[in-house]
């Protein structure tokens, strides 16, 4: 359960500095849009984000997984939060 929770402190430590990047793109005028719709997507993943740490901290447990698997799934689902996240962003400014 511990790896679970660091998890989610490391992910929440970098929420701040993570909701700003995007954001940068967008004239200053949609900034603070930018940054209430960035939010939000980051509120809407969050279970997400638990769910896979919880499945990867059963599998890590019940020894299915190696350190290094453990790590390179974390890596790749992070990118492919990202890269949803980001898209989500794109999808939700562009309506406006």
């Amino acid at each position: 359960m511990r790896w679970l929770w660091a998890a989610l402190f490391v992910l929440l430590a970098l929420e701040p500095a993570r909701a700003e990047k995007p954001c940068e793109d967008y004239p200053v005028n949609k900034r603070t849009r930018c940054e209430t719709v960035w939010k939000q997507i980051n509120d809407e993943e969050l279970s997400a984000v638990a769910e896979f740490g919880l499945r990867q901290l059963k599998r890590r447990q019940e020894g299915t997984i190696t350190p290094e698997q453990h790590l390179k799934e974390n890596m790749d689902f992070i990118k492919a939060s990202g890269e949803k996240r980001l898209k989500l962003l794109s999808e939700r400014m562009g309506r406006e």
